[in-house]
């Protein structure tokens, strides 16, 4: 009997239809399944910000304190730039980023302001960062950098969060906005910021806006104990080895060319440690150095230097220090002092030792006048003296020690 097809069903596409329609089901439920918390961690670590990279507000309990942020500051002062695009820059290592006020008053005309200093950077990261600001603003007219001795250094390598890739764009780069938008290291950050939001006064709601971070919470119990862990580090790393860089030298000359090819007033100066600083480097046979740095700086450009032994770095060591928090960084005062100096306002509260531009001509006889003042610094602070020497005499024997355990 001949049967038409035509009058009966085909099974067999009836059933591949029905298998395709679960699988297009399983698929879209599949991708749903695995993109949803993805883009539900995004849209978390973006309303958070732990980094404080997006323009987004501050919720006080939920995100107004970031733990991470000051950490992350060659990341998210990259991505201010672009956004506040400012015409006043500060730069430097933590000693500017923690002392120069960026609304400090004799930049009142020149607004808006950043300080665009960073945590332990050589001299390349710093012009680096002012071409990424030039690159934003065609208009910045002020640079003002804090020098230090150890961003010259040719052992001073780049950080491991500097990055090219975030530097001289308009917009953040792709890299960044995924780490820090879908990564588990940003959800951590975000956890960490909620809970330390919600046990944090809301005391700084606006710390580091401008890149401004003074140091928050000053133990001043703690002084001493603050004095010691940096006079160890410093003798124990930082001047444990020091070569200073011709390569450095010539980042600095490019910063002078690049501030001169786009009508940029440029004015550096050399920081101004407290005198046990200055004591551990003289202890460390790196004193030598330190002046012919100074020698190579003042070829390139006059700057102002307000280091050595005056009376704003020989603050005698307490617990209610208003100069320093340790021998290392000084205190937001001491950087209106700088600027007032730098920037010539009200210049009569400046104590008259501290800060002079220096230039080739002056150089050897002020070097000569820090090495007398140091004469007389030392015979007046045994005890500060002191600390310094058995500091570095601690930190020999331990040498010592572990070169006999190796032999």
């Amino acid at each position: 009997m001949n049967i038409n097809n035509k009058h009966y069903p085909n099974y067999s596409l009836v059933s591949y239809s029905q298998k395709s329609k679960k699988y297009r089901r399983f698929n879209w439920i599949f991708l749903l399944s695995v993109f949803f918390p993805v883009i539900t961690v995004g849209i978390l670590n973006i309303i958070v910000n732990p980094y404080d990279v997006f323009n987004t507000p501050n919720f006080i309990g939920i995100n107004h304190s970031k733990p991470r942020k000051d950490n992350n500051d060659r990341l998210f002062k990259a991505t201010d730039i672009i956004r506040i695009k400012p015409v006043t820059v500060f730069l430097g290592s933590s000693r500017a980023k923690r002392a120069l006020d960026p609304n400090h008053p004799a930049l009142e005309n020149h607004h808006p302001a950043y300080n665009l200093s960073i945590d332990n950077p050589n001299i390349y990261e710093l012009r680096r960062y002012l071409e990424h600001a030039i690159t934003n603003q065609e208009k910045l007219g002020l640079v003002i950098i804090g020098l230090d001795f150890f961003t010259f250094n040719s052992f001073q390598e780049n950080q491991v969060n500097f990055s090219e890739n975030r530097l001289e764009k308009q917009h953040i780069s792709a890299k960044d906005f995924i780490n820090i938008t879908f990564s588990l290291d940003a959800l951590l950050a975000s956890k960490e910021t909620i809970i330390d939001s919600r046990k944090t006064p809301a005391n700084n709601l606006g710390y580091g806006e401008n890149g401004f971070m003074p140091e928050l919470n000053v133990d001043p119990e703690k002084t001493q104990q603050r004095f010691n862990q940096l006079i160890s580090y410093y003798v124990k790393h930082r001047y444990a080895r020091y070569q200073l860089s011709a390569q450095f030298l010539d980042e600095l000359k490019t910063i002078v060319d690049l501030s001169e090819k786009n009508q940029i007033k440029l004015i550096l100066f050399i920081s101004p440690s407290h005198a046990t600083h200055w004591e551990a480097m003289k202890r460390k046979d790196k004193w030598l150095i330190f002046e012919e740095w100074k020698r190579e700086v003042v070829k390139i450009t006059p700057v102002f230097d307000f280091s050595g032994y005056n009376s704003i770095t020989t603050e005698p060591i307490h617990n209610n220090m208003e100069n320093y928090t340790e021998n290392s960084h000084y205190t937001p005062k001491v950087g209106n002092l700088i600027l007032n100096r730098i920037l010539s306002y009200k210049e009569e509260e400046v104590p008259e030792d501290f800060g002079i531009l220096i230039n080739s001509k002056n150089l050897e006889s002020h070097l000569e006048k820090i090495r007398q003042d140091r004469e007389v610094w030392v015979k007046n602070n045994p005890d500060e003296v002191n600390l310094v020497i058995e500091i570095k005499q601690k930190y020999d024997r331990s040498l010592t020690d572990k070169n006999e355990m190796a032999n």
